[in-house]
C-alpha cells in the first residue's frame, strides 16, 4: 500500500459507486491503520462511526461525550491514510442547525465524502440503544436544510446522509415522514435507524425516495440480513459500523491474555513483515533511497 495513497474524490467518488447500480457495502473504521486494513479488503468504502471512534479515541461510551474536534481530528487522519471515500458521523451536529451547517464544512474539509446529520436531541447515544430522544420535526428539517445550503454556497464535493431515530420514539410513519423530507431538502442518502423486522425495512425501502441505508450492528435491533437481500429489499447502502471494534477487543482480550500467560512468538498473528507493508513502509524506504 502507498505510504500517502491518492485522497478519494469527495461525493464524486461516492456517486461513481452508486452509479454502478450495486449495494455499496461500508464496514465501520475507527482510526487511519483500520481504513488501510479495509481498503487492503478490497471494500469500496469506509465508515467513521462515532461508536468505534468513542470507544477507540477516548475509551468511552457513544453518549455524547465524543466531541466536533476529536471527531474532526480522527477523520482528517483516516482521510489521510486511504484512498477509499469515508462517510462520516457527524452525530446531531453538535448543537444547532448552524453548528450543523459548520460540521459538514468541517469534515467536508477534512476529507470525508459524505458526512451524516441526525435528529437526536443532544446529549446523542448510540441508534441501537435505548433512551433516545429525538427533537421536533422543525429542528430535524432546519438541521438539513442548512447542510444543503451550506454544500450549495461553498460548492462542497460531499454528500449529505440524513438519519432519523424517530422510529424508536415516535413511530414508524414518523420515522417515515422525517426520512421523505429529509429526501426532498436534497439529502443524497437517507438512514432510517434500527427497524426490528423485515416489514419495517419493506416499508422504508418502498415508502421513501433516493438511496436507503442499512446498519447492520452485531447483537442489536435490526435483522442480520444478507446483501443479496437487502439489494433486493431495495437498499443502497449497508454499514456494518462496529464489526471491526468488535473482533478487534476480542483478538486483543485474547492476545493479552497469551502474553500474561507466556505465549511464545509463534503464537498466530500477523507477521511484522505484513504490518510493515500495510502501513506503506516499503514505499517509504523506495522514496528515503531516491
Amino acid at each position: 500500500m502507498a505510504l500517502f495513497p491518492t485522497p478519494a474524490r469527495g461525493g464524486s467518488a461516492l456517486r461513481s459507486l452508486f452509479e454502478a447500480g450495486r449495494i455499496v457495502a461500508a464496514p465501520g473504521c475507527f482510526d487511519a491503520l483500520s481504513a488501510r486494513i479495509l481498503e487492503a479488503a478490497g471494500f469500496s468504502a469506509g465508515f467513521l462511526g462515532g461508536f468505534s471512534v468513542a470507544a477507540t479515541r477516548l475509551g468511552l461510551p457513544d453518549a455524547g461525550l465524543l466531541s466536533y474536534g476529536e471527531m474532526l481530528d480522527q477523520a482528517r487522519d483516516v482521510c489521510a491514510a486511504t484512498s477509499l471515500p469515508i462517510l462520516g458521523d457527524g452525530d446531531t451536529g453538535y448543537g444547532n442547525p448552524v453548528n450543523a451547517e459548520r460540521t459538514l464544512l468541517g469534515f467536508a474539509r477534512a476529507g470525508l465524502a459524505c458526512v451524516m446529520i441526525e435528529d437526536q436531541r443532544w446529549p446523542k447515544r448510540c441508534g441501537h440503544m435505548a433512551g433516545k430522544e429525538v427533537v421536533d420535526r422543525e429542528e430535524a428539517v432546519a438541521r438539513i436544510r442548512a447542510c444543503v445550503r451550506a454544500r450549495e454556497e461553498h460548492a462542497l464535493d460531499v454528500w449529505i446522509l440524513a438519519r432519523t431515530d424517530a422510529l424508536a420514539t415516535d413511530g414508524l410513519e414518523e420515522a417515515l415522514w422525517r426520512a421523505s423530507a429529509f429526501a426532498d431538502l436534497g439529502a443524497d442518502i437517507t438512514f432510517l435507524e434500527a427497524p426490528t423486522d423485515v416489514a419495517q425495512m419493506r416499508r422504508y425501502c418502498q415508502g421513501v425516495p433516493g438511496i436507503k441505508t442499512a446498519n447492520l450492528v452485531e447483537d442489536g435491533k435490526t435483522p442480520w440480513l444478507p446483501v443479496s437481500q437487502l439489494e433486493d429489499l431495495g437498499y443502497g447502502l449497508v454499514l456494518y459500523p462496529v464489526s471491526l471494534v468488535l473482533r478487534s477487543v476480542e483478538a486483543m482480550r485474547r492476545a493479552a491474555e497469551e502474553l500474561r500467560g507466556g505465549a511464545s512468538a509463534a503464537t498466530p498473528r500477523v507477521a511484522f513483515d505484513e504490518i510493515q507493508r500495510l502501513v506503506g513502509f516499503p514505499d517509504y524506504r523506495a522514496r528515503s533511497e531516491r
